[in-house]
């Protein structure tokens, strides 16, 4: 009896010590995996993309951030889970991208990537020339539900006839002032 009690006692502290850490992190991995602290898009050129990793494949980027031409280019490095991301990033690389982003933290270790930051999207956006400015879009203004629908635009007239304009009538000369200097 002597000996089911301590094959009993081996697999509890087998399970507590073994078992039960490694389901809490394999379900912690998990949360910080799919829950995301935040969201966002960053522009700019990718610099560099590369699968790396020993057992564990990642693509891991470098994207400059460039403000004005002259300055000095922040860099923002990131991960890419997804080999159909990471293609279409690299049949982008020098034009100017605009990457979507999920920013993951406490991840426990690096074979899910070198960053927290996780692009899940890419898209190709404008180049802007140097000195240009850019005038914001207009938003398109939606009519009230109940409002009568536009009328065509007014058909034009043939333009009249030139008339030559008046000359200018001659401004007098300013009065004096009491002390004899014009005001």
């Amino acid at each position: 009896m002597e000996a089911s009690s301590r094959s009993s006692r081996r697999t509890k502290l087998f399970f507590w010590l073994v078992i039960v850490p490694v389901v809490l992190l394999a379900l912690y991995t998990w949360f910080v995996l799919s829950w995301s602290y935040s969201r966002g898009e960053r522009a700019g050129y990718v610099q560099k993309l590369s699968e790396r990793g020993w057992l564990c494949k990642t693509w891991e980027g470098e994207l400059a951030l460039v403000t004005m031409p002259g300055t000095v280019a922040e860099k923002f490095h990131f991960t890419v889970r997804s080999d159909a991301v990471a293609q279409k990033i690299n049949d982008s690389i020098g034009q100017r991208v605009s990457l979507d982003y999920e920013q993951h933290i406490g991840i426990p270790t690096s074979c899910f990537g070198d960053t927290e930051y996780f692009v899940t999207g890419v898209k190709v956006v404008q180049d802007i020339a140097p000195g240009a400015v850019v005038a914001p879009s207009p938003l398109p203004q939606q009519a009230p539900a109940d409002a009568a629908p536009p009328s065509p635009p007014p058909v034009a007239s043939p333009p009249a006839e030139q008339v030559p304009a008046a000359p200018a009538a001659e401004t007098p000369a300013p009065a004096a002032e009491p002390g004899g200097t014009p005001r």
